[in-house]
């Protein structure tokens, strides 16, 4: 496919090509709003019409069947209409500026203010154009108890579209290409996930032979170290070491804290084994090195065992782990239950070859979602010079 160069007129949003246009949404689609049937009356429930509901759509972008069915008695007796095929679901509360395209016809409730694309424009171009308006579509929202957005703000909503079809379907096909293979490495690392699941089940299952023994027993629990913010630092600097929050845990995305170096007997290495006491208890840590905050703990081996292995076997265990959190404003692990909680655990040689099985297909499905992310951001980009004109494809 060849690119072509192009000129570039100043509108009312940006740079677009010369022969492209600025539409508003009402120039593009007709708005449909949704209803609810009365829920009392028990004939207009459980028939055979799609109901989709905002909490439904945002996750794909393809929609076909609803959780919930209405009747056509229920459809005939609310403001609920039957929207075609190819229309494109907008979420417009509980949720602003969430898509979805019907694979088959269906309906919805009032969270909605879904677009039927006018035949001069192609629908999947529109939803990828919708996509990047959602901070827009937002701004136009209003209302107390929670913002809502009507039909007239989304009409008012302006964009820049190609004139020809040809070339809103040939950026569309570009961009559902991406999002094919994007689905397609989901489904690989859910894949993997699942295969890593049955073998945890297996390899962490106790076995005859196995020793069984209190934690206490095993590891000694040491709290982590309290820094106030003022204190903690973005850039490393010398004489400063890595600060570990739960949030390095949660969001890799997050930008590591650091510290100054307190005395030794706070440091942890990449080989200790610690554990999130409140906040997100039983969420565990492993493979860092600095110092750990106060809401963590570390496991410190009182005998010759292999951390690793009872990384894998606590994050199998986290149910058990869970149980064990006292029922305070903010759910902590008790150290004393936790201290009394029974492992059963195989030799050494053997929690070192189970971690190493567990280990790499940890590995190989962190590298699938560093290519998932990689695509991710290749896709971000793809929108930001397709749908601007700035990368012309006809």
């Amino acid at each position: 496919m060849e690119l072509t160069a192009t000129k570039y007129k100043q509108t009312e949003v940006g740079l677009i090509p010369e022969d492209w246009e600025v539409r508003t949404l009402g120039e593009i689609a007709k708005v449909i709003g949704g209803g609810t049937p009365k829920t009392n009356v028990l004939q207009y429930w459980n028939g055979n019409i799609s109901w989709f509901t905002p909490t439904e759509v945002g996750e794909r972008k393809y929609l076909k069947e609803s959780k919930r069915k209405i009747s056509l008695e229920g459809l005939q007796n609310s403001s609920a209409q039957i929207l075609p095929i190819g229309t494109i679901l907008l979420t417009s509360r509980a949720g602003i500026g969430d898509l979805g395209i019907l694979t088959k016809e269906a309906s919805t409730n009032q969270g909605f203010q879904s677009l039927l694309v006018y035949e001069d424009y192609y629908n999947e171009y529109i939803y990828y154009l919708l996509s990047t308006l959602k901070s827009k579509i937002i701004s136009k929202a209003s209302g107390s108890t929670f913002l809502e957005i009507s039909p007239s703000k989304v009409k008012e909503v302006t964009a820049a579209v190609p004139q020809t079809l040809t070339e809103q379907k040939a950026i569309a096909r570009v961009l559902s290409d991406t999002d094919a293979l994007i689905q397609a490495l989901e489904k690989k690392i859910a894949k993997k996930a699942m295969i890593k699941k049955g073998a945890m089940q297996e390899l962490l299952k106790p076995k005859e032979g196995w020793e069984v023994k209190t934690l206490e027993e095993l590891f000694l629990l040491k709290q982590g170290l309290q820094c106030p913010v003022e204190e903690q630092y973005e850039l490393k600097k010398e004489g400063l070491v890595r600060f570990v929050r739960i949030v390095d845990l949660t969001n890799n995305k997050e930008l590591p804290r650091y510290i100054s170096k307190p005395n030794s007997s706070h440091i942890i290495k990449d080989t200790d084994l610690f554990m999130v006491r409140y906040g997100s208890p039983g969420l565990l840590g492993y493979g860092f090195n600095g110092v750990i905050a106060n809401n963590l703990f570390r496991l410190i081996p009182k005998t010759s065992i292999f951390p690793k292995f009872f990384y894998h076997l606590f994050t199998y265990r986290n149910d058990d782990v869970l149980n064990l959190s006292s029922s305070t404003t903010m759910a902590a692990i008790s150290f004393r239950a936790l201290n009394q909680m029974e492992i059963e655990y195989p030799s050494k040689k053997e929690q070192i070859e189970t971690a190493e099985i567990l280990s790499d297909m940890d590995k190989e499905i962190e590298q699938l979602e560093q290519r998932l992310a990689k695509y991710q951001n290749v896709k971000q980009g793809m929108m930001q010079q397709l749908l601007t004109g700035k990368i012309r494809l006809v």
